[in-house]
């Protein structure tokens, strides 16, 4: 029988942060395996690991109850924390090279290169009818966009805190545009304080409605944010997330003006 971990990512309470599974030795565990594994487990992603010869260094790869995916920050944090190391960890994952530096209940995982691309008129259309909402609502300080981190997410701004409260959005037709884009979530922000965002990540891809926690999504955030001159010079963003969920989740989100990773800070706790 595998033994799966579970942590929660993003918090210090067992009650908040998303919850991640772990098999910290998937060794001998074909693609079928991993998705059951993942679908019984049932949280947003499973974190399966592969020990490499070389110290400290590890093939991951992530698991939804549907299907694969190329990255997910959460679980990378779950799963550094699980580790139990001390230092650096090199995990080498199907969109590249993540570092991770780890320690103390935290992790502090840096992105691949981060990009963005203005989402089309047809696109946001579609997305505003899924997700019920109107242009009115929209936030014009942040273009809508697809933002890359190693896999894509929708990112859209509103205006006011009450609309993003009111989350109550089309699965299927929400699902369908993400799949089309070769997208994982739709984040869905609010900027609360010129450095404090709140958000929420639809994953309908995954099977999931929402993520308590999307580190992957603030990651491709803080690169967007950065590529559009919406902040300037080196900068940290706080993200709240799960709240509406009654999951609260905290992701510290590092922006350098000359490296085009972003890195993004959480704590992650045994459930």
């Amino acid at each position: 029988m595998t033994d799966v971990l579970r942590y929660t990512a993003f918090t210090t309470d067992p009650a908040g942060g998303n919850p991640a599974g772990v098999v910290l030795d998937a060794t001998g565990l074909d693609d079928a395996a991993m998705l059951a594994i993942a679908a019984e487990v049932g949280y947003s992603e499973t974190a399966f690991v592969l020990p490499r010869p070389e110290d400290d260094e590890f093939d991951v790869r992530y698991f939804s109850p549907r299907v694969e995916v190329p990255f997910c920050g959460h679980a990378t944090v779950a799963t550094a924390v699980a580790l139990g190391t001390t230092g650096t960890l090199r995990f080498h994952t199907p969109v590249g090279l993540v570092e991770v530096e780890a320690g103390n209940g935290t992790a502090t995982l840096t992105s691949v290169p981060t990009s963005t691309e203005p989402a089309t008129e047809a696109d946001l259309d579609r997305a505003l009818t899924a997700l019920r909402w109107s242009r009115d609502d929209l936030d014009p300080r942040f273009p809508p966009h697809w933002a890359f981190a190693g896999g894509h997410h929708l990112v859209l701004a509103v205006k006011t805190r009450t609309r993003l409260k009111d989350l109550d959005y089309d699965f299927d037709a929400l699902a369908d545009l993400l799949r089309e884009h070769d997208a994982l979530t739709a984040q869905l922000v609010f900027q609360r304080e010129e450095d404090v965002f709140d958000a929420r990540d639809p994953f309908p891809v995954g099977g999931v409605v929402e993520d308590a926690a999307t580190g992957a999504a603030a990651l491709a955030f803080g690169g967007y944010l950065r590529d559009l001159g919406l902040i300037t010079g080196d900068r940290t963003i706080t993200i709240h997330q799960g709240v509406d969920m009654g999951r609260p989740s905290e992701l510290t989100v590092d922006v350098r003006q000359d490296d085009r990773r972003v890195r993004v800070t959480g704590a992650a706790v045994r459930i």
